[in-house]
């Protein structure tokens, strides 16, 4: 298999797999709402277990990593390679967040046992550019997934 450590999130990021306003009250809600994108995606081998991961891992510990982020992910073999899907929330939601600021800015990371290295900095990547205040700002004033994929665009050709 060919490594994708170099993979952007414009590389693994496309409109189908992008929501605005995504609905839902509590985390476990709009993390549903996030893996509900991916059914029917061919990267997904089995999308309950895929599923499973993710809100397993929210439940040994949030991913509400502040700032109105949150990083949901799961290293799993119910998927092949990498994938990731981008939502911003309908209203803030409470992820239990390390400075307890509700989310609505989300970033779905899933990948495949075999791509530790890839999950790690891809996680590391959505960080730092996240770090960005006009760049949270722009996510959450754009009205389309063209104008999300166009702000990732600028932003990591910057």
């Amino acid at each position: 298999m060919v490594s994708t450590t170099s993979r952007s999130v414009i590389q693994l990021l496309d409109e189908h797999l992008v929501c605005l306003n995504l609905g839902g009250e509590t985390k476990e809600e709009v993390i549903i709402g996030l893996t509900e994108m991916l059914q029917g995606d061919p990267r997904i081998n089995n999308f309950e277990l895929m599923r499973d991961a993710v809100l397993e891992r929210e439940r040994m510990m949030s991913t509400g990593v502040g700032k109105g982020i949150a990083l949901p992910h799961a290293k799993t073999a119910a998927v092949n390679g990498i994938t990731l899907a981008f939502a911003t929330t309908a209203q803030p939601i409470d992820f239990n967040a390390v400075d307890n600021v509700p989310v609505r800015i989300l970033f779905l990371i899933l990948s495949a046992e075999n791509e530790k290295t890839t999950h790690i900095k891809l996680l590391s990547r959505i960080s730092r550019m996240m770090n960005d205040d006009s760049i949270r700002e722009q996510l959450l004033k754009a009205e389309n997934s063209r104008e999300i994929i166009k702000i990732f665009k600028v932003k990591e050709q910057a």
